[in-house]
């Protein structure tokens, strides 16, 4: 069915889930559509994450249907799939809102809608949160079900299995999982749990004897758990002792069509009634019901503006370089020149632009899956055996392996390289995603560099640097484009560790930045001294270890007014260390630092974040000025 062919006869008659309840079965398809619609409008204006949820609105809808929200429990992971389950509950109006300023979440969020059982960003939480909402409510004699809704690649974390284990323990009968398979992260899934979902789904007789019987008998569930035991023992022959999450102690019911409403709704009615931990699996195409985003489900995750008729992506008008693609085009060029080098990353190599690597060595690449801890201890063993692993990761998903960055790599003084994509404040996905405390987090682990460019340039010479350095060297970069200096082909330098940069001179006040706020700073400074007659210096740090102690000396003895500049948290943050460098070598003048207060930053575009916690040009300039007045 085409867009123009749908028309919202339904869509807004469903302002609740209640109101959803009031729809008759044979209506739910046309909803469905209304609500697929509807959501691809909204996201070809204002950007979001669309394919995944365009795969969920189905389940989404009979979830709704049959369970009693809530009052019953829905947990999401990897929560870009709930925006369906946003609209349904009473957010249809505020949709228009999402990911800006003041809006709403694009993930779940408990704060803003009973409906938000739980909070997601991150992936493989569902099933632990699910089965604590269980016990909790089991504990406080309250007879609610609880339902976890996990897929996008979530199921490779290992984070899903220890829920797995721990609730197939207790065996509390009202915790139900989902499994949306999609075979698909951001970009295609891999692994062996991947290969394995896609022998059950091809065994083409298991599935067919499967589904042909609880499309007939679900509505019963005696006799869907006879068929149940039936299709296991079948596919145990079929499959060789293939039943993985069986062995946890769930029953498990699959593979469901995840894009027949009606179907759903029989079996969740069904599972209803089943007193023990269920999983239940259904097969959904990411992307579902728009032709562009089923045909490239990577780049349709979060495709930007689009024009939905077309399906013509809308680019952005800058012409710089986006700093994740100068990682990927350097790496390549590092690798070809030096066979040690390999790649890593967590489920994200179009993300972070290692795939540019992928396509020509794909050998000495690997994505591990969403199993952020595992890509770090796998990169201490790569580099324990020789090699020098590059391990790419989210500053925020970095957060989950950090003890692995501790214990596996730093405290063996293994060289790893770990590139820490989306530093700072990445906008729109808001506080689950910002990279705010990795200048914090690395800076205080001995063993550890931690660089972070202030252009392009500089961070083609820090990965090359990096890659000759024999001990755990991490950069961090933000999300986005950078500034538009050369940088392709050039000759790589390598930067000496721990030393920064003169930026420029002057006499009245120096401001010390680090990474790419620095180029707030330069913009803040030129607008000061072009109004007044101000002499301004600025530092380029480089390092937030080891910092730079012969730099810091100069600016004790040369000055009297210093004003650092982090995109990161300011407790713990490189400021409060310069502070403290300067005043135990006896400086007695005034220091102010500007970056992240200490609480969480929420969504909106990265220059209105920058200038709500007062960094960016605007911000450094009235700071410049109250220091100098």
């Amino acid at each position: 069915m085409e867009l123009d062919d749908i028309k919202y006869d339904l869509l807004y008659k469903v302002n609740s889930p209640a109101d959803l309840k009031r729809l008759s079965m044979s209506q739910l398809p046309l909803y469905c559509a209304e609500l697929r619609r509807y959501i691809i409008e909204e996201c070809s204006k204002n950007p979001g994450h669309l394919a995944s949820s365009l795969g969920t609105i189905e389940l989404t809808v009979a979830i709704h249907y049959v369970y009693d929200l809530p009052n019953d429990k829905l947990v999401w992971d990897v929560g870009h799939q709930a925006y369906a389950h946003k609209i349904i509950t009473s957010r249809r109006d505020l949709f228009p809102t999402n990911r800006k300023l003041g809006g709403i979440s694009g993930f779940p969020r408990m704060a803003e809608s009973e409906y938000d059982s739980f909070g997601a960003g991150h992936s493989s939480t569902s099933i632990s949160a699910a089965y604590g909402l269980a016990q909790a409510a089991e504990l406080q004699g309250k007879d609610n079900h609880v339902i976890a809704v996990i897929g996008d690649g979530a199921m490779t974390g290992g984070l899903a299995f220890e829920g797995l284990n721990n609730a197939g323990d207790k065996r509390n009968g009202k915790l139900l999982v989902i499994f949306n398979d999609n075979e698909m992260a951001i970009d295609q899934a891999t692994g062996a749990l991947d290969g394995y979902l896609a022998r059950m789904s091809t065994s083409k007789f298991y599935n067919g004897f499967k589904r042909g019987l609880w499309r007939i008998l679900s509505h019963i569930p005696p006799v869907l758990r006879f068929c149940q035991t039936v299709g296991n023992a079948i596919k145990q022959g079929l499959l060789k002792n293939s039943n993985l999450f069986e062995s946890f102690n769930f029953r498990y019911f699959g593979q469901l069509d995840g894009h027949n409403v009606e179907e759903l709704v029989r079996m969740l009615r069904a599972l209803k009634d089943i007193d023990e931990p269920k999983l239940l699996h259904v097969i959904t195409t990411k992307g579902k019901g728009y032709t562009p985003a089923e045909d490239n489900q990577s780049v349709w995750h979060a495709p930007g503006r689009f024009n939905p008729e077309t399906g013509e992506r809308i680019p952005s008008a800058t012409a710089a370089a986006r700093y994740q693609d100068v990682f990927g085009v350097t790496l390549l060029e590092l690798a070809r020149q030096n066979d040690k080098i390999v790649g890593i990353t967590p489920a994200m190599p179009s993300g972070c632009s290692l795939n540019i690597m992928m396509r020509e060595m794909p050998e000495r690449c690997f994505d591990v899956g969403i199993a952020e801890g595992h890509a770090v201890t796998f990169s201490a063993g790569l580099a324990a055996g020789g090699m020098h692993p590059v391990c790419n990761i989210y500053s925020s998903f970095m957060q989950r392996a950090y003890d692995n960055v501790i214990h596996d790599v730093a405290l063996q003084n293994l060289p790893v390289t770990f590139c820490i994509d989306r530093g700072g404040l990445v906008g729109e996905d808001g506080a689950t995603h910002h990279g705010a405390f990795d200048l914090a987090y690395f800076s205080c682990i001995p063993n550890m560099i931690v660089a972070a460019p202030m252009d392009e340039l500089e961070l083609r010479n820090m990965l090359y640097t990096a890659t000759t350095t024999p001990s755990p060297y991490a950069i961090r970069y933000p999300r986005g484009c950078g500034i538009g200096v050369q940088w392709q082909n050039a000759t790589f330098e390598t930067i000496p560790t721990g030393k920064g940069r003169k930026i420029k001179s002057g006499k009245d006040l120096v401001v010390l930045s680090i990474g790419t706020a620095g180029n707030f700073a330069t913009e803040a400074i030129a607008k000061v001294e072009a109004e007044n007659k101000f002499s301004i210096a600025h530092y380029d740090l480089r390092f937030a270890k080891p910092l730079d102690e012969q730099l810091l000396l100069e600016v004790c003895a040369g000055f009297d007014k210093v004003i650092t500049v982090e995109d990161g948290v300011l407790r713990g943050g490189v400021g409060e260390a310069v502070n403290k460098f300067l005043y135990n070598h006896g400086f007695s003048g005034k220091v102010q630092s500007l970056g992240i207060e200490d609480k969480f930053i929420e969504h909106g575009t990265p220059a209105e974040l920058y200038a709500m916690c007062g960094y960016d040009a605007e911000g450094i300039e009235q700071r410049i000025k109250q220091m100098l007045q």
